[in-house]
């Protein structure tokens, strides 16, 4: 069965334009309730019945996508936590910690506060499966009931949330280190994270300085966080900060920044967490995706560790994480992955892991990304009809087979859809940046034409 509404981290839209509408917010609640309910049943559970927790991020239609599937929910017959604005990972680590049946984040993580979304945490802190995706899609076919009032669900705000994790996200850095004398800046995106991430690394010792951390429901990722560093290496320059810390707008994305202002991203921060970790033991493997950076792929051979790619998109990195049975993984956007430390991608936890990576080892990022000199790669992001088969562009395939020849094995080109906008992506990777921004432009251009 194909998937109608699930993309690669949920459904996702503009809000007001279906998918994301009141109504059919509220027929996804109901349906995810109907299959959560049927499974918690199947598990064998004597007397209770599901409970989903929900957080969201700081766009002003939060509120209103949470009032659906609260009301979805309910007519399922399953009970609601409410935790209120809250990273992504953040739902995934108190789902499974207080053994709830699923999380559900409503967030369209780094894009503008037009958008929104819902997407899913199985009871063990995972994404859901495209399995139980799938059940759900098919029990959106159905006509929206509503079970007896005495099988109503109830809702009820979880208490402490942000402090909960604030706890769980200290517990994943080294009780031998601390964080004093480091001035740091940490940029929030005016998103989930704003009152949760500087006191992490607050009160762990550091001297914070907090932007982006002001949220007013449209100002989500508007020139600040990881898709917009500039803010985050300018406010280090003029602090004379150590260094910067910049999330995204549910926070499972991590961007970083050293005392120069110089930006390093998340290809570069992996390359410095596996250095760390194969300094304490073996490390069989990590996993990129597409467009990890080739540099990175060299750099882990000669260490001799294994490296694979996946699909984009984090889900996809843990698929391949999981298959293979490897720890670490991640994007060049910031998505990174440490399952021994969470079981999803964590823009703050990841970036504990970095900062005991420069304790231990006594040196800047600059030195511990020394040997990882990134391959130039230009990256353009042509708008296309939503549903229009761009592969069937003769004149850009043509453009595309020309510039592999140009390249042979000095660069590569990579062309995909994005899984969550009506864009379709065209990179290229050479060994100058001047030839990978002349061959990228002339593809796009022929895309766009």
């Amino acid at each position: 069965m194909a998937r109608q509404y699930f993309g690669t981290d949920g459904v996702r839209g503009e809000v007001g334009i279906a998918p994301i509408t009141p109504d059919f917010v509220m027929r996804l609640g109901y349906a995810a309730g109907k299959v959560l309910t049927k499974a918690f049943e199947s598990g064998g559970r004597s007397g209770g019945r599901p409970t989903v927790l929900i957080g969201k991020d700081t766009r002003i239609s939060g509120y209103m996508l949470e009032a659906a599937l609260e009301a979805g929910l309910a007519a399922a017959g399953v009970d609601v936590m409410l935790a209120g604005p809250m990273p992504t990972p953040a739902i995934a680590y108190l789902t499974r910690a207080l053994r709830l049946a699923a999380g559900i984040v409503i967030s369209a993580s780094h894009n503008p506060y037009q958008d929104n979304g819902i997407k899913f945490f199985s009871a063990s802190g995972n994404k859901l499966d495209d399995t139980i995706e799938l059940e759900i899609e098919a029990a959106l076919a159905d006509s929206m009931q509503c079970v007896a009032s005495d099988r109503l669900g109830r809702a009820r705000r979880l208490d402490d949330a942000p402090g909960r994790y604030i706890e769980f996200c200290k517990s994943t850095f080294p009780t031998e280190l601390d964080l004093r004398g480091l001035k740091i800046v940490v940029d929030c995106a005016h998103g989930a994270a704003y009152h949760i991430a500087p006191y992490v690394f607050h009160e762990l010792g550091a001297e914070v300085i907090s932007i982006g951390n002001k949220p007013d429901g449209f100002n989500i990722n508007d020139g600040f966080g990881a898709t917009a560093p500039a803010a985050l290496s300018q406010a280090v320059r003029e602090h004379q900060a150590d260094l910067g810390i910049a999330l995204d707008g549910d926070a499972d994305r991590l961007i970083m920044v050293d005392s120069t202002g110089r930006i390093y991203n998340g290809d570069e921060l992996l390359f410095v967490m596996i250095q760390d970790r194969l300094a304490t033991g073996p490390v069989a493997g990590a996993v990129g995706t597409l467009m990890t950076n080739m540099a990175l792929e060299v750099a882990f051979k000669k260490m001799g560790i294994g490296f694979a790619r996946a699909k984009v998109g984090d889900r996809y990195v843990l698929e391949v994480m999981q298959e293979r049975g490897w720890l670490y993984g991640g994007e060049a956007s910031g998505h990174l992955l440490c399952l021994d430390k969470h079981t999803t991608g964590d823009g703050i936890v990841s970036a504990l892991q970095v900062l005991s990576a420069l304790q231990r080892s006594g040196k800047t990022l600059q030195q511990c990304t020394a040997a990882l000199q990134l391959f130039p790669q230009t990256l353009i992001n042509v708008k296309v009809q939503a549903g229009s088969d761009w592969q069937k562009n003769s004149a850009m395939m043509s453009e595309k087979e020309s510039v592999e020849r140009e390249l042979g094995e000095s660069g590569r080109v990579l062309i995909r859809a994005s899984g969550t906008e009506p864009l379709v992506r065209v990179m290229v990777e050479a060994k100058n940046a001047s030839d990978a921004q002349a061959m990228a432009k002339r593809i796009a251009d022929k895309l766009a034409a």
